[in-house]
């Protein structure tokens, strides 16, 4: 594990908790597998709290139609109760509930949703209805939602919604992936011509460590062509490129 890994886990850290995320940088220097597993355990605690009464309120909606559900939920529950709730519901009634809401509704809800149980509503919708909540969240800059859940949907799902994530916002996403053994799979994807797509998105938006963290995760051959990709960029993106490489120590994947 990098330092890298370790500034990423502390990102979502910092999501999870609703803090400054510079609040929390001192932690940047604890191992990230460490890290890892203190956000999981804050996860349980958060997501399993309460867990009576968010029981007792699924079981009160069995009640009334999922149409009338959707309605409550998006007037009267707002976003966070809704996720919890979710969480505790049948399935096949929360997916077809979620059917039922507006789709910038359903993305406010991902953003509370723990993703274990996200991953299984979003992959219960209509293919078209995920990728528009995707859009959305990219829209609004939210790499840390979609990495939480990439790492859980379908190959298929994530080959249709790599189009959605311009080269910045992919360099952006994987760096926050929650699955980062999934990196490899996702960059596998992507149509050659997109690898100096990103190298240039790096050297435009300065994104050398999400870049860096990239090539930490990838196979030898896409690693080669992202390279590859690197050595084309001007001259003085060159010179900047290997500076920030040398920084994060990170310089041997330039010179091999």
């Amino acid at each position: 594990m990098t330092a890298l890994d370790s500034h990423a886990e502390v990102l979502k850290l910092a999501r999870l908790l609703g803090a400054d995320e510079t609040r929390l940088s001192f932690l940047e220097k604890v191992d990230a597998r460490e890290l890892r597993k203190l956000r999981t355990r804050m996860s349980d605690a958060l997501f399993d709290a309460d867990l009576p009464m968010l029981q007792r309120l699924a079981s009160a909606s069995r009640l009334v139609p999922n149409a009338v559900s959707a309605k409550v939920a998006e007037r009267a529950y707002g976003p966070l109760l809704c996720a919890r709730v979710a969480g505790v519901m049948d399935l096949e009634r929360t997916i077809d509930v979620a059917r039922r809401l507006n789709t910038g509704f359903v993305a406010d809800v991902m953003v509370e949703m723990d993703p274990r149980r996200g991953s299984l509503i979003l992959g219960g919708l209509p293919l078209a209805r995920v990728l528009d909540v995707i859009a959305e969240l990219v829209r609004r800059e939210d790499w840390i939602t979609i990495g939480r859940f990439a790492g859980h949907l379908p190959e298929a799902t994530v080959e249709a919604a790599l189009p959605l994530l311009h080269d910045a916002a992919l360099l952006l996403t994987a760096f926050v992936l929650d699955d980062k053994a999934r990196v490899g799979q996702l960059i596998a994807l992507l149509p050659v011509n997109r690898f100096d797509g990103l190298a240039a998105a790096a050297a435009r938006h300065r994104l050398w460590g999400p870049l860096f963290d990239l090539l930490a995760h990838i196979g030898n051959g896409d690693r080669e062509l992202l390279v590859g990709a690197l050595r084309r960029l001007d001259p003085k993106s060159v010179t900047e490129a290997r500076a920030q490489a040398a920084e994060m120590d990170a310089l041997h994947y330039l010179d091999h």
